[in-house]
C-alpha cells in the first residue's frame, strides 16, 4: 500500500504555528512583490478566488482578512521538519513537493490506524495538518487524499477500498481533470473521446490510449487497475533548460543594480543545476523595461553567451551572465525585471565520461572546483538560503522584491526567533 501525505493550506498552516492569533481567520498568501493571492486558507476561499491581485480585493473584504508576504525560507524549513517527522515513524518516503509526499506502508497490520497516529504526531510534533490518502498506486492514493481532505467524516484518513465495486462507485464521481498527472489540455482530448471520469479512464482501451497519447497516460490507467508502475523519478526527469527571473520590486536603471540581480539569477540557477546534476553550455540573460508604462522608453534585450566547457560552477555562470549584461545594458531605460537562463544541459556524468582530452591536472582542479561548490551548497541547505554567496546584496536594493507583509522567519534567523513571555 501507498499513502500520500498532504499538509493542509501549508503556507496559511505555517504562519499559523507561530501566531495562534490566525487560528480561524481567513489568510492569504501574496506572490512576489505582493502581488497576487497564490495560497488560501479554507475561510478565505469563499471570499477571494485564487489568483486575484491584491488591489483588486475590495475594501470591505480586506478588512475581514489577513493577507501576508510569502515567507518562503519560514514553509521550506516547516516542510522539512514535517518530512522529517514522517521518516521517524516509516522507513520510505517520496517528497513529491513542498507541501507533499508519498510514503510506502507495506508491512503494517492496519494501515488506517498507522496513519492515524501518524497524523497525530505530526500535528503534534509541528504543528501542521495533514491529510494522508491510502491507496495500492500512486494515482490511487492521489485520489483518497482529495477525498480524506475534503470529507471531515474520515478525520483526515482514507483508504480506498479493495471491493472493485466499491471502488467504481468512488471513481465515477472524480472528473478527468482532477485525476493526478491528467493536463487540461489532455482531459479536453479523452472528454471528446467520451472519456469524462477516474472510472471511464480505469475501463478506456489501453491499445487506443496508448497509440493517441502518451506512455504516462497509459500507465495512470494501469494504476487506476491497481498496477504500480508510475516512479516520481519518471515525473521529474532533468529539466532542458532552467530560468531564474523576477520582477523588480521598483523600476532600476542603474548598472549596479542590475548587476547584483544577474549574479543571484546566475547563482540560483548553478544552484538548482548541481541539484539536477547537470551542465550548462550557454547563458542566456535578458532584461524588460515595463509595457504598461508606455511614458517610458522601451527596451527589452537579450543575449546567449557560450560558456568555454560545459560547467556547473557557480562563478564561471556568473562571469558569462556578467558580460552579457555590460553587452546589453544601456542607459536611460527603466528595467522592471531581469532574467537569466541556463541553456543546452548535459547529465554531468556522461559530460565527464565523455571528454576525451582531459587531463589529470584539470581532473584535480575540477576535483576542487565542485567540492567547493558542494560545500557552499550544503551550507547554505543547512544554514539557511545565501548564508555564503558570491557578492553581496543589498536590503534596499531596487530590485529586491517588495515583501511589505512579511512575517518573521521563526526557525532559520537567530534575530527572527520567537519570544516567550
Amino acid at each position: 500500500m501507498i499513502g500520500l501525505i498532504d499538509c493542509n493550506n501549508f503556507y496559511a498552516s505555517c504562519e499559523r504555528v507561530f501566531n495562534p492569533k490566525l487560528e480561524g481567520k481567513p489568510i492569504g498568501i501574496l506572490s512576489n512583490n505582493d502581488g497576487c493571492v497564490i495560497a488560501r486558507s479554507n475561510e478565505l476561499k469563499p471570499l477571494v478566488p485564487m489568483g486575484m491581485p491584491a488591489y483588486k480585493i475590495e475594501p470591505k473584504i480586506r478588512r475581514k482578512i489577513k493577507l501576508l508576504s510569502s515567507n518562503y525560507e519560514l514553509y521550506g524549513d516547516m516542510s522539512e521538519r514535517v518530512f522529517d517527522t514522517v521518516r521517524h515513524y516509516t522507513a520510505d518516503i517520496e517528497p513529491y513537493s513542498i507541501d507533499e509526499a508519498f510514503i510506502q506502508l507495506t508491512g503494517f497490520t492496519n494501515v488506517t490506524t498507522h496513519c492515524k497516529n501518524l497524523r497525530a504526531v505530526v500535528k503534534r510534533d509541528t504543528g501542521i495538518p495533514v491529510s494522508i490518502g491510502i491507496g495500492h498506486t500512486h494515482t490511487l492514493a492521489k485520489l483518497a487524499n482529495h477525498i480524506a481532505k475534503k470529507q471531515p467524516i474520515h478525520q483526515g484518513v482514507y483508504c480506498l477500498p479493495d471491493d472493485p465495486n466499491l471502488l467504481d462507485n468512488i471513481l465515477k464521481t472524480f472528473p478527468i481533470d482532477e485525476i493526478w498527472g491528467v493536463g487540461r489540455r489532455i482531459a479536453q482530448k479523452l472528454q471528446n473521446l467520451g472519456i469524462t471520469t477516474a472510472l471511464d479512464l480505469r475501463r478506456a482501451n489501453l491499445k487506443q490510449i496508448k497509440q493517441q497519447f502518451s506512455v504516462v497516460l497509459e500507465r495512470t490507467i494501469l494504476e487506476l487497475n491497481g498496477i504500480s508502475c508510475i516512479e516520481l523519478d519518471d515525473l521529474s526527469t532533468p529539466k532542458k533548460n532552467i530560468m531564474t527571473s523576477r520582477s523588480f520590486g521598483q523600476l532600476t536603471g542603474e548598472l549596479f543594480d542590475l548587476q547584483e540581480a544577474i549574479r543571484i539569477h546566475a547563482s540560483r540557477g548553478a544552484e538548482k543545476l548541481r541539484q539536477q546534476k547537470s551542465v550548462a553550455n550557454a547563458v542566456l540573460v535578458f532584461l524588460k523595461t515595463n509595457h504598461f508604462r508606455q511614458d517610458l522608453a522601451q527596451y527589452n534585450p537579450s543575449i546567449v553567451v557560450p560558456l568555454s566547457s560545459p560547467t556547473d560552477d557557480s562563478r564561471l555562470i556568473i562571469r558569462a551572465a556578467q558580460k552579457g549584461l555590460q553587452t546589453i545594458y544601456k542607459k536611460g531605460f527603466m528595467f522592471m525585471k531581469s532574467g537569466v537562463m541556463l541553456l543546452d544541459l548535459k547529465a554531468k556524468d556522461n559530460y565527464c565520461q565523455s571528454d576525451l582530452f582531459i587531463t589529470e591536472q584539470s581532473i584535480i582542479l575540477q576535483h576542487k572546483n565542485d567540492q567547493l561548490m558542494k560545500t557552499i551548497d550544503l551550507i547554505n541547505q543547512k544554514m539557511g538560503k545565501n548564508t555564503i554567496s558570491l557578492g553581496g546584496t543589498r536590503k534596499a536594493a531596487p530590485w529586491q522584491i517588495k515583501r511589505e507583509l512579511l512575517s518573521k522567519r521563526y526557525t532559520t534567523r537567530w534575530n527572527e526567533l520567537p519570544l516567550v513571555r
